[in-house]
């Protein structure tokens, strides 16, 4: 099934990353309801914990980057990945669409979340959500810029069997089934993962 994105073309930003809306501020706060085939959750995001990163994934969440994709690498009581397109069109205008960091100036807390990187400004789509404490990730650059507000529980029970092979981690360099087939190499391979069904900006 294509995401909703993939259903109506894709919007002409998700086609294209220099559309100008890619450098437009989103608000100062908002919360992103997330659907998946575990239950909702709530993010909420601070703009100024981390500019950049709340200005990339409102516009990401606004133009339905999100929906209809898979968390693809939920390691049990450290943290959930999700932000690789189920379609793998889509994965490949956006694999390398890099964006300049933030200063980090919140903690990797549990329920915080950021976006995923392999070093210094190179974060692109993908989102983590801390299931524990990973304090370590502050020294690392890793800038939060929001928490999960509503449905901790749900993301706790996100499907974790199986670890690092589903999704492996950006550095170690083996996403690369992911972007060249999205879901269908996910269904096929690892079909216990849960989905995100829907990602959409709510009012505070």
């Amino acid at each position: 099934m294509l995401g909703l994105g993939a259903a109506l073309g894709q919007t002409p930003a998700l086609r294209d990353p220099t559309h100008k809306i890619w450098g437009e501020h989103g608000p100062e706060a908002y919360r992103v309801r997330i659907d998946s085939t575990k239950g909702s959750f709530v993010l909420e995001v601070t703009r100024s914990q981390a500019p950049r990163g709340a200005d990339r994934f409102y516009h990401l969440v606004e133009e339905g980057f999100y929906d209809d994709s898979r968390f693809f690498r939920v390691i049990a009581g450290r943290f959930t990945q999700f932000g690789i397109p189920g379609d793998s069109a889509l994965g490949g205008i956006w694999r390398n669409q890099s964006f300049p960091d933030d200063p980090v100036r919140g903690s990797n807390t549990r329920g915080t979340f950021a976006f995923a990187m392999t070093g210094p400004d190179a974060r692109t789509t993908q989102i983590y959500i801390n299931t524990s404490d990973q304090l370590q990730q502050d020294a690392q650059g890793f800038a939060p810029f929001g928490k999960v507000v509503e449905g901790m529980g749900v993301v706790d029970q996100l499907y974790s069997g199986y670890g690092e092979r589903s999704g492996s981690g950006m550095r170690a360099g083996r996403q690369g089934k992911l972007f060249e087939e999205g879901n269908r190499y996910l269904d096929r391979e690892f079909p216990l993962l849960d989905k995100l069904i829907r990602a959409r900006i709510i009012r505070p």
